[in-house]
């Protein structure tokens, strides 16, 4: 089985520690996916700066694929950070750099090398959009991150995404239990074959318009040491669908209950041991590195 990610890829700055972490959402759940045994492949565009060599040596250490991206003209995605507790505080970001302002258009050639994967991966910070319906012309699953922020909750965005993904991920930690499902219901109604919310300490929700299935957060043990949080929505995530993929997930056969029971568990056990991991994959190296 093979998974891609597809879209941004970013510098993570944590100003506190005074470290470059390489990150990204669809790079992220690439990783993840090959931590958890798969083959996986990062589709996107790199800045020829020193940020964008050290970000696509890093994803490649990690035995990700990284020969079908483009390498551009212009400065890498940058956003900074800090940890308070353990909780990543966002500062800012640069908007994406090259990565965002020049996305990759799938052409030809390069969509017949993402249908050689089971599933593709894209996010709300990709510039990605556009090509979804290219991409829901093929056999390849697509999942698709719609994050937090307002902005990618509104009718019009969600009629640009849903009716392509076959399954879509809302981060619903600060949405109570009944506005969490209101969520992921309008989600499958706009077309998304499968709605996934993460509730942070309170677990995850999953719906396909006919069955809703939630299950509990894996909490930390006592004495674990937890180090950051970054990263651990990616990881649940790719735990989730690498856990259906393994029970026979394709467009035409839909996950039942009791799978998506078991992915929910296994995308549990996933977020917990990302806790234990600085930044999104370690491979950090000091701000300012040359």
């Amino acid at each position: 089985m093979r998974v891609l990610g597809f879209g941004d890829n970013i510098v993570d700055r944590f100003v506190d520690r005074g470290v470059d972490y390489p990150g990204g959402n669809s790079v992220n759940v690439a990783v993840y996916a090959r931590r958890l045994g798969l083959e996986a492949a990062y589709l996107g565009v790199f800045g020829d700066d020193a940020l964008g060599r050290f970000l696509r040596e890093a994803i490649a250490d990690t035995g990700v694929a990284v020969d079908h991206c483009a390498v551009r003209d212009g400065e890498s995605g940058v956003s900074t950070l800090r940890v308070d507790s353990g909780d990543r505080v966002f500062l800012g970001w640069n908007g994406g750099g090259v990565t965002v302002r020049e996305p990759l258009v799938l052409d030809s050639g390069l969509l017949a090398y993402v249908s050689s994967f089971d599933l593709v991966h894209s996010s709300v910070y990709s510039g990605s959009e556009g090509e979804l319906p290219k991409l829901a012309g093929l056999d390849t699953l697509t999942t698709f991150d719609l994050s937090s922020e307002e902005e990618y909750r509104t009718p019009d965005y969600l009629d640009r995404v849903c009716p392509y993904a076959d399954l879509v991920l809302l981060s619903c930690s600060h949405l109570d239990e009944t506005a969490t499902h209101d969520l992921l219901a309008e989600a499958v109604r706009r077309g998304a074959g499968l709605a996934l919310a993460t509730r942070g300490a309170e677990g995850a929700v999953a719906h396909d318009g006919r069955t809703t299935v939630a299950a509990p957060a894996r909490p930390l043990d006592d004495g674990e040491p937890l180090v950051d949080t970054m990263g651990c929505g990616d990881a649940f995530l790719a735990g989730f669908v690498v856990s259906l993929l393994r029970a026979g997930w394709r467009r035409p056969t839909p996950p039942d209950r009791h799978q998506l029971e078991r992915a929910l568990h296994d995308g549990a056990d996933a977020a917990h041991d990302q806790c234990f991991t600085e930044a999104a994959f370690g491979r950090g190296r000091p701000t300012g590195f040359v």
